[in-house]
């Protein structure tokens, strides 16, 4: 029995850790305009709240290694759950846009913290079983993008009478019962990461094929977040409040088929451009959908723009295994390709913050959305093996 249930904990764990990498994330978009109408914030500053969190997850990426290097996997796990609640519990206290801000960021420094590290307790936890162990963490992530927009308003919001500020502290309190776990039943490592590096250690930024599978993962990375972030607002302008938490509820419900469907086509479609191509012009049309309906259509458009991202997500974060002959150019183009898609994925949510205040139209705020959506179909790389 004790050894069944020690063979199973790192399935656990790592589902879990995963799960908290988007909990206090999704929390914001279901209660984001009575944060606006509370804090009196514009357009471009809401834009700016959204694209907090892609921005620190691509500069903190580095750090978060340092971390790992430092402390191993289970601490960098236990210090970046415990920065993330403690920025997320922070913002019950927060009476303006700057307050906002920082326990933001602070809360996503420590979810940067736990990327890498996730990768490495698969290495770590499940040398045998790496495949599979990613797919439960991953598995994991898309629920955890689920729970807090599906529970937010109709469950979690009415508790607090309505009061935003407890009902987004709340959710730090799961990620201080996975600390908790983390510290307590994840296995001791083996030996100390070693912190020191042989050869180069940047990523080349002027490498054609770094930039090409950053813009590919961009145009995931930006629809993705800027829907999330703006949908509520574009439902709420064109009177339709009723189908908020609907349609974020399908723009994330519909990853969860994808990832399941990915684990059985993945062998079949990896090393292959159109369908990278066919599911970019899936989610740009899912898009145009949403800016043209604002009734029960917006929520099909939700689902299926979720379920085609997701999708692409899996096979653009293939990209860099594949195309590197050397693997220790994999790390560095996976880095890189990072940085910049989150870097995109910014600059499309303040476009589309100042594209609201410029026009006095949230149904503006989706035209940079759109235009996000494209560079996957022109940089999405042919799997032609060349060194980065």
């Amino acid at each position: 029995m004790n050894k069944s249930i020690t063979a199973r904990a790192p399935f656990f764990l790592l589902w879990i850790c995963g799960a908290s990498l988007r909990l206090t994330v999704l929390a914001v978009p279901p209660v984001i305009s009575l944060m606006q109408r509370d804090l009196n914030l514009s357009g471009t500053e809401i834009g700016l709240l959204s694209g907090i969190p892609v921005v620190v997850f691509g500069i903190f990426a580095a750090p978060g290694s340092i971390v790992v290097a430092r402390m191993g996997v289970r601490g960098a796990l236990v210090c970046g759950l415990l920065v993330a609640a403690g920025g997320a519990l922070l913002r019950i206290g927060v009476s303006n846009a700057w307050q906002l801000y920082l326990t933001s960021l602070l809360m996503s420094a420590g979810i940067a913290v736990m990327q890498p590290a996730m990768a490495a307790a698969v290495r770590e936890w499940m040398p045998e079983r790496s495949a599979f162990g990613t797919a439960v963490y991953t598995n994991g992530l898309i629920l955890g993008e689920i729970i807090p927009v599906a529970t937010m308003l109709p469950l979690v919001l009415p508790y607090f009478d309505g009061s935003w500020r407890p009902a987004l502290g709340v959710w730090s309190f799961p990620l201080i019962a996975t600390a908790v776990v983390v510290a307590v039943f994840a296995p001791k490592s083996a030996a100390s990461v070693s912190t020191s590096h042989a050869g180069r250690w940047l990523p080349q930024w002027n490498s054609r094929l770094n930039w090409r599978i950053g813009l590919t993962l961009g145009s995931t990375t930006s629809t993705y977040f800027c829907l999330n972030g703006f949908l509520p607002a574009f439902l709420n302008g064109n009177g339709r409040q009723d189908l908020v938490s609907a349609a974020l509820t399908a723009l994330n419900a519909g990853q969860v088929p994808a990832s399941f469907l990915l684990l059985i086509t993945a062998d079949k479609l990896q090393g292959k451009r159109w369908p990278l191509l066919a599911l970019g012009a899936l989610f740009s049309s899912c898009v145009v959908g949403i800016m043209i309906s604002a009734s029960a259509w917006t929520v099909f458009w939700a689902g299926l723009a979720g379920f085609s991202l997701a999708a692409s997500l899996v096979l653009a974060l293939a990209l860099a295994p594949l195309l590197c002959n050397n693997p220790d150019d994999v790390a560095l183009t996976s880095a890189a390709a990072f940085a910049i898609s989150y870097g995109f994925a910014m600059l499309i949510s303040l476009l589309s913050g100042v594209a609201w205040d410029l026009a006095g139209n949230v149904n503006a705020a989706l035209i940079p959305i759109l235009f996000g959506s494209f560079p996957v179909l022109v940089a999405a790389p042919t799997f032609e093996r060349k060194e980065p």
